[in-house]
C-alpha cells in the first residue's frame, strides 16, 4: 500500500514535505525501536506492522502502555520531540514493521503550516490519552483487595513509615468503598500476617 493512502487527510503540500524529507526504515519482529533515555530524532509513523509501545523498570519489567498500527503515530514520541526530551518509553517491533520516520527539525514548521498535521497531533494526543485511560481504569478497578495492598504500600513508601496513623474510614474515602469493607479486608490481611491492626493505625509487616 501506498504510505499516502493510510493518511488522506494531509494536503499535498505536506505529502510532498514528507516524501522529501522523511526515510521509510523496516524492523524485524522484536527489535528495538526506541529506548528509555534515547533522544527523539525523528516522528514515527507507522506503515505495515505493530509496535508495542511499554515501560521497563530496573529489574527488566514491562508494564504495557498501548499498541500502534498502521496509520498511527506514538505521541511520547512526539512530545519529546518538540521538547528535545529523552524517551521515558520502549518501542519493540511486534512483527514486521515498515515505518516513516520525519526528522525532529521539521516538526515545529509543520506544526505551524499545516492544519490536517496540527489535527493528526492533536487526534494522536486523545487517542494514546484515551487508551492510556483505559489502563488506569484497569488498575483502579481491581479488585478491592489488591488495590487496598497497593494503597497501603505506596502509602507507607510516601511517608517512609512502617507504622501507618490512618483511619479505616480516611481508606475507604480514598478508595471509594465503605469502612465495612476495608476493615474486613484489613482483617483478613492481618490474618494472612501482611499487618497489624492497631487503633486507628495499621503497622506493615
Amino acid at each position: 500500500m501506498n504510505w499516502k493512502q493510510l493518511f488522506p487527510q494531509f494536503e499535498p503540500e505536506l505529502i510532498k514535505l514528507i516524501e522529501d524529507n522523511a526515510v521509510e526504515r523496516s524492523f524485524r519482529a522484536g527489535d528495538v525501536i526506541m529506548r528509555t533515555g534515547q533522544y527523539i530524532k525523528s516522528t514515527v509513523l507507522v506503515l505495515e506492522g505493530q509496535i508495542k509501545i511499554y515501560r521497563e523498570n530496573a529489574e527488566g519489567g514491562e508494564f504495557l502502555m498501548y499498541y500502534l498500527g498502521p496509520g498511527q503515530a506514538c505521541a511520547i514520541s512526539m512530545i519529546c520531540a518538540i521538547q528535545s526530551q529523552t524517551s521515558e518509553i520502549m518501542a519493540q517491533a511486534e512483527e514486521d514493521t515498515e515505518v516513516l520516520m520525519i526528522p525532529i527539525q521539521l516538526m515545529e514548521d509543520m506544526m505551524n503550516r499545516y492544519k490536517s498535521w496540527y489535527q493528526f497531533v492533536i487526534q494522536t494526543y486523545r487517542g494514546r490519552f484515551d487508551e492510556l485511560l483505559s489502563v488506569v481504569d484497569n488498575i483502579a478497578f481491581r479488585n478491592m483487595d489488591e488495590r487496598l495492598e497497593f494503597y497501603l504500600k505506596r502509602y507507607a513508601d510516601k511517608s517512609g513509615k512502617k507504622l501507618l496513623e490512618i483511619s479505616h474510614q480516611q481508606i475507604a474515602d480514598d478508595l471509594n468503598s465503605s469502612r465495612e469493607v476495608i476493615s474486613r479486608l484489613l482483617k483478613k490481611m492481618e490474618q494472612r500476617n501482611l499487618v497489624k491492626l492497631h487503633r486507628n493505625m495499621i503497622e506493615l509487616m
